[in-house]
């Protein structure tokens, strides 16, 4: 197995000098950079994975396994926690045909964040923060304010809303799925996401969706050839 000794390409100073954070890790791809820049800044840092809202099934196994990969090859302790998808429905109930960013976004991500902080109040961290806010899909303004409100139920748990797209953080985050051959999901991950992403492939004469299909590998054979 191939060591990769990450570089630091930026200097990370956590809330209040903290050196151990707990991630919510929604995929290995967005999770990567996160990791690898943590590791080179020598911050403690463990992953959490909760994501009930990855529909189906077979979908949040690849993505959960695929982090899960990553983690280990890279010595970092990983947090499996329950795919409980009858919470995650009740949750969305009222809200399957909100547009994405909408208010059943900010309900998922409630959802998420409020779990890895209860996690976080539970095993002594003071500070989480999340890599969903890392892929240029996502609303960023609509994550912090989900993590912040989570972090805000207990007094000593600070929500790091660090911007992990900045300097070059994004295109990193694409290299290191690349040089990993990570697994490419084609969707956001819930059954709505999915519905929407498939109607509007087949509107532009595009096949639906093939769960487990894709993979970052194929990509950079694109690239190379």
């Amino acid at each position: 197995m191939q060591i990769i000794k990450p570089v630091k390409h930026i200097e990370l100073i956590p809330p209040a000098g903290e050196q151990r954070v707990l991630i919510h890790s929604c995929c290995a791809p967005c999770a990567g950079e996160l990791m690898e820049q943590m590791l080179a800044n020598d911050i403690n840092l463990t992953i959490f994975f909760y994501n009930p809202n990855i529909h189906p099934q077979k979908e949040y196994e690849i993505r959960k396994e695929e982090n899960i990969r990553f983690a280990e090859k890279m010595s970092i302790p990983f947090i499996d926690a329950d795919y409980d998808v009858d919470n995650w429905f009740a949750r969305a109930r009222g809200m399957e045909h909100e547009p994405e960013r909408g208010i059943r976004c900010t309900a998922c991500f409630d959802m998420r964040f409020e779990r890895t902080a209860l996690y976080a109040h539970e095993h002594g961290f003071k500070v989480i923060t999340s890599s969903l806010g890392i892929s240029r899909w996502k609303n960023m303004e609509q994550i912090n304010e989900s993590g912040i409100g989570a972090a805000s139920r207990y007094p000593d748990l600070t929500y790091w809303t660090y911007n992990w797209r900045k300097f070059g953080g994004s295109a990193r985050m694409y290299e290191i799925a690349k040089r990993e051959e990570f697994y490419a999901q084609q969707y956001c991950g819930c059954i709505y996401s999915l519905r929407d992403t498939n109607t509007l492939r087949q509107s532009q004469g595009r096949e639906k969706i093939e769960i487990g299909e894709t993979w970052y590998a194929e990509r950079l054979q694109e690239d190379l050839s």
